[in-house]
């Protein structure tokens, strides 16, 4: 006879948690697993490289954006720069926000190479898709990635050419106007990197006149690389070729009527501070009056009180007011009478960018005229560029300060202009800092891939094949800027391997000629800063997307959950702004309260 145990706990008894289904997240959050996820991620990135590679190279092509907004104009923006491209799109994809950031950060670091950048991150993952396939484990492909990433930097390192010499004696160009062999060979150096990035811009046809507009531009920092006392101005009419440099500092803004058009030694106050208190303007209240005599009084009571303001700031002792802010009739005319010339409504980057380079400081009140910093300067006249009637301040105090006039047919061409001449300035000022140059046109990257191929040939285990597709990701660069410009990309990069393996570590792709050339008789140089800054910032963002295998996405917060946590932290100001009840919209809010 057989008996039962009906009190028998032990753990075989159980059904095992792993054969259970648990919810864990919160219902509505999603979840892509392993092999699902990093499909996701590899899909993202390569469909964001494969969206700007077309733009790469001196061939490479223009896209047009357009965003539109209801009840707006829908503004259109022709460009070919990798970063105003991927900030004008909206992703979905995290992993393709990734790449999309790391363009962002390669245009603040350095201001160029945001297409490459994007584009060699996505070439290996694409590498890393295949190797996933064959069962290689992300984290064995990832350690050969840093080996060959620190070979690859390494390699560009000892190919650099640094022509700075005495960079004290380099900064003093413009002053002393003596050329050495060393400065000039470094100014031979900015001049061939400003040719190389404006290459591949709207002002390739002009590349030469703009050019020798940055390179004057940069040279007159003296080596601060301050770009704020750069000024670009935009004006439609003319062309490309029109454009100029101005010895001075240009405000896009008008003098005010019956005031001087010129002053010389010019005593600068500039200030952002409420000019227009000559009208009633009191918000939220109410005010009664028995007869329009009273409003008279109110008026009366609101210029005298301008009319203090005014006299304590002519106590600064100025012939220049500049106001952030708007002038209105009143206090305009009291400046006239006061023989001051008063400008109103500067833009903000404007005020501070004048601050700068004429050494005042902004200020908002005028109660201690002894502690205020003015600005001066030499002169200050009105001019006329097209149609246009502008302020220029000569003889700053900061006497690097200058501005560049761009002309151009259309406002697209004008924007376009300015992105392409402000990457040139950034790379220029990285050059001044750095001084050392490498050689374009697939040069370094073929020395990097072939230096990367023999680490892969001398390392043993699967860490090999890792490395070589570091080296293949980096001969798609050559490959892509050859097919941009409609070649036969096989025969072109297998001429290049050849000749490289002659040990000519200066041949590159000569894309005006379709061939094969010597980068450093041609003048195709890059600044080696921008070139390792690719190389690192790819490694290191496709490394972080191949480390993903989970791809989590939370419950997207409701409205009215949003709009009670708001009210928690400013339910009075929120309350009286939206006129809402919030016993009747927000129960859970009024229990609290």
């Amino acid at each position: 006879m057989h008996v039962f145990d009906f009190y028998d706990h032990t753990a075989s008894n159980y059904p095992k948690a792993s054969l259970l289904s648990y919810p864990v997240l919160e219902a509505g959050s999603e979840e892509e697993k392993a092999e699902s996820a990093r499909t996701s991620a590899f899909v993202g990135a390569i469909a964001i490289g494969d969206l700007v590679k077309s733009t790469l190279g001196p061939k490479g092509m223009d896209k047009v954006l357009l965003s539109s907004v209801p009840g707006r104009e829908s503004s259109i923006q022709v460009t070919n720069d990798g970063a105003t491209i991927l900030r004008s799109i909206g992703v979905d994809n995290p992993v393709a926000k990734i790449l999309v950031d790391l363009s962002k950060v390669q245009d603040d670091e350095v201001g160029d190479g945001t297409t490459s950048v994007t584009v060699l991150a996505s070439e290996l993952l694409r590498e890393a898709e295949h190797l996933i396939a064959m069962k290689m484990h992300p984290q064995t492909i990832i350690r050969g990635w840093r080996l060959a990433a620190k070979t690859a930097v390494d390699v560009l390192t000892s190919v650099a050419e640094d022509h700075g010499g005495d960079e004290d004696q380099f900064r003093n160009i413009c002053q002393q106007q003596i050329l050495t062999t060393v400065t000039f060979n470094l100014s031979k150096d900015l001049m061939n990197i400003a040719r190389t990035t404006l290459s591949s811009k709207i002002l390739t046809q002009h590349k030469e006149h703009f050019s020798k507009l940055a390179v004057e531009a940069v040279l007159r920092l003296k080596g601060s690389g301050n770009l704020d006392a750069i000024h670009l101005i935009k004006k439609l009419g003319g062309n490309l070729v029109d454009s100029y440099l101005d010895e001075g500092f240009l405000l896009d803004k008008t003098i005010g009527v019956h005031q001087p058009k010129r002053i010389e030694n010019a005593r600068i106050l500039i200030a952002n501070t409420p000019m227009d208190t000559d009208k009633i303007k009191v918000f939220g209240s109410r005010v009664r009056v028995d007869s329009t005599a009273k409003v008279a009084e109110l008026e009366e009571a609101e210029k005298i009180k301008m009319k203090e303001k005014v006299e304590a700031i002519l106590k600064h002792n100025i012939n220049c007011f500049i106001n952030r802010q708007l002038i209105y009739n009143y206090p305009e005319q009291l400046f006239a009478d006061a023989g001051v010339m008063a400008i109103e409504h500067a833009d903000f980057e404007g005020v501070e960018r004048l601050a700068l380079v004429t050494g005042g400081e902004i200020v908002s009140t005028f109660t201690h005229p002894d502690q205020v910093k003015l600005g001066t300067c030499k002169c200050i006249e009105e001019v006329i560029i097209g149609e246009d009637r502008l302020i220029r301040f000569s003889g700053v105090s900061l006497g690097e300060a200058c501005t560049i006039v761009l002309r151009g047919a259309t406002q697209q061409i004008l924007d376009e202009a300015d992105r392409s001449l402000h990457d040139a300035l950034c790379v220029l000022t990285q050059t001044i800092k750095e001084t050392r140059v490498v050689y374009g046109g697939g040069c370094s990257e073929m020395l990097m891939a072939n230096a990367v191929s023999e680490l892969a040939a001398k390392t043993p285990g699967k860490e090999a094949i890792a490395i070589e597709s570091f080296a293949k990701a980096l001969r798609q660069l050559p490959t892509i800027i050859s097919d941009n410009a409609g070649y036969d990309s096989a025969d072109l990069i297998t001429r290049l391997r050849a000749a490289h393996s002659k040990k000519e570590r200066t041949a590159g792709l000569d894309m005006i000629n379709a061939t094969i050339g010597d980068m450093k008789a041609i003048g195709i140089t890059e600044s080696y800063q921008v070139k390792r800054q690719i190389v690192i910032s790819a490694a290191e963002a496709a490394e972080m997307v191949l480390r993903v295998d989970n791809i989590i996405r939370a419950t997207p917060r409701s409205f009215f959950v949003t709009i009670n946590l708001v009210l928690m932290y400013y339910p009075p100001m929120l309350h009286s702004h939206l006129e809402i009840s919030s016993v009747y919209l927000f129960p859970a809010y009024s229990n609290n309260v």
